[in-house]
C-alpha cells in the first residue's frame, strides 16, 4: 500500500468527520440540535467502553459518572457562582474522584458482582436527590446553570451574516460547534491511550488477568485507572451538556434506561474499538427518534429486533464486522487483478 492508499475505513472516517463538520450548513437546524444530543451519547459511550470494552470490568451504572460531572457543574456555577469553565472542571475532578472510589471495589468483584454494585450506585443517587429537593432539584432537578459559549453581539452578527438569523438558530449553531470540540478532543484522548501499551494491558486484562499478573504486571493499577479516566471523561461530558443543553434533572442525567442504552450502543458498535461505540452512539440516536417517530408504540420492537439481527450476522459488533468485510472485498479484488499461475 502506497503512501497515498487509503483503506476504505480511513476514507469513511474522513466522509463522517467532514460531515460533521459542515452539518450545520448541510441540514436544518433541528437537525443539528438532535445530532448536538448524539455527540452527547458518542462521548458518554467512548467512556463506557473504555473501561468496559477495554478492560471487561462491567458497568451498568455508568450514567453515575454523567451525573456527578453535570450536578457538579451546575451546583458550584449555581451557588458558588463559579465559571462555567471552572465548574466543568470541578464536575471533571469529582467525576474522577467517583471513578477511583468505584474502581477499588473491582480489584475484588469481577463479573455481575461489579455490574450490580455499579447498577446500585445512581439508583442511591436519584433518591439522594430526592431526599434534598431544596438543594438537589428532586425529580424536578436544577434549574439552568449559566451556558458555556454566550452568544455576543460580534458573534451574532457574523452567524447572522452566514444565514443563522434567529437566537434560537444561533445558540444551535455555537452549542453544536463546541460540543463537536468535546467529542472530537474525546475520542483523540481514547484513540490515544487505547492504542498504545495502556491498550494493550487493558485487553490483556479483559482475556486473563492472571496471566497478567503472573507477567509481573499489577493489573489493580490500571484498573482503578480505567475506572477514574472513565469517570472523569463521563464527568466532563455531563459537566458540558449542563452548560450547553441545561435541564440537570435525575431524568437527563441519572435514568438508568440511559446505562443500559450505552451499554447496548457499545456492543453493537464494537467492544473495545472506541470508535464502534463514538459512531454508533450518533447513529442510535437518530434511528432511536425515526423509529418513535414513524411508528410510535412499536419502535422498541423493531429497533431491539434489528439490533438482534446485528448481534447475529456481526457478534463483534458493526464496526469490526463491516471492516473484516472491506479487507476481504479488498483481498478478492486483489486476486482477481493479479491471478497466481
Amino acid at each position: 500500500m502506497t503512501r497515498l492508499d487509503l483503506e476504505p475505513r480511513h476514507i469513511v472516517g474522513i466522509v463522517c468527520l467532514g460531515g460533521l463538520l459542515f452539518a450545520p450548513f448541510l441540514t436544518g437546524v433541528l437537525t443539528v440540535d438532535q445530532l448536538t444530543g448524539a455527540l452527547f451519547l458518542g462521548m458518554f459511550a467512548m467512556s463506557w467502553d473504555y473501561v468496559s470494552g477495554y478492560t471487561g470490568q462491567l458497568s451498568f451504572g455508568h450514567s453515575m459518572f454523567f451525573a456527578a460531572g453535570g450536578y457538579t457543574a451546575a451546583l458550584v456555577n449555581l451557588h458558588l457562582g463559579i465559571t462555567p469553565i471552572g465548574a466543568i472542571m470541578v464536575g471533571t475532578v469529582v467525576a474522577g474522584l467517583l471513578g477511583v472510589v468505584v474502581g477499588f471495589p473491582a480489584l475484588r468483584l469481577r463479573g455481575p458482582y461489579l455490574a450490580l454494585i455499579t447498577l446500585i450506585i445512581p439508583l442511591i443517587l436519584v433518591q439522594i436527590a430526592n431526599i434534598f429537593p431544596g438543594y438537589l432539584g428532586g425529580e424536578a432537578g436544577l434549574r439552568n446553570p449559566e451556558r458555556l459559549v454566550p452568544v455576543g453581539d460580534t458573534v451574532a452578527s457574523i452567524l447572522t451574516t452566514i444565514g443563522f438569523r434567529t437566537p434560537f438558530d444561533q445558540e444551535v449553531f455555537v452549542d453544536y460547534y463546541v460540543t463537536l470540540m468535546f467529542f472530537l478532543g474525546i475520542f483523540a484522548l481514547f484513540y490515544v491511550f487505547t492504542r498504545s501499551y495502556v491498550g494493550d494491558i487493558f485487553t490483556a486484562i479483559r482475556e486473563d488477568e492472571d496471566a497478567v499478573l503472573a507477567s509481573g504486571i499489577n493489573p489493580a493499577k490500571f484498573k482503578v485507572f480505567a475506572f477514574t479516566m472513565s469517570g472523569a471523561v463521563g464527568g466532563l461530558a455531563g459537566a458540558a451538556f449542563v452548560h450547553l443543553a441545561g435541564n440537570p434533572s435525575p431524568s437527563n442525567l441519572l435514568f438508568v434506561v440511559v446505562s443500559i442504552e450505552v451499554v447496548l450502543i457499545s456492543i453493537l458498535g464494537g467492544m473495545g474499538t472506541i470508535t464502534g461505540p463514538a459512531a454508533v452512539g450518533i447513529a442510535y440516536y437518530f434511528v432511536r427518534d425515526f423509529l418513535q417517530t414513524t411508528f410510535s408504540h412499536v419502535s422498541m420492537v423493531i429497533f431491539f429486533t434489528l439490533a438482534l439481527l446485528v448481534l447475529f450476522f456481526l457478534p463483534k459488533g458493526l464496526i469490526p464486522g463491516l471492516g473484516a468485510l472491506s479487507r476481504k472485498i479488498l483481498e478478492l479484488r486483489d486476486r482477481r487483478a493479479n491471478p497466481t499461475t
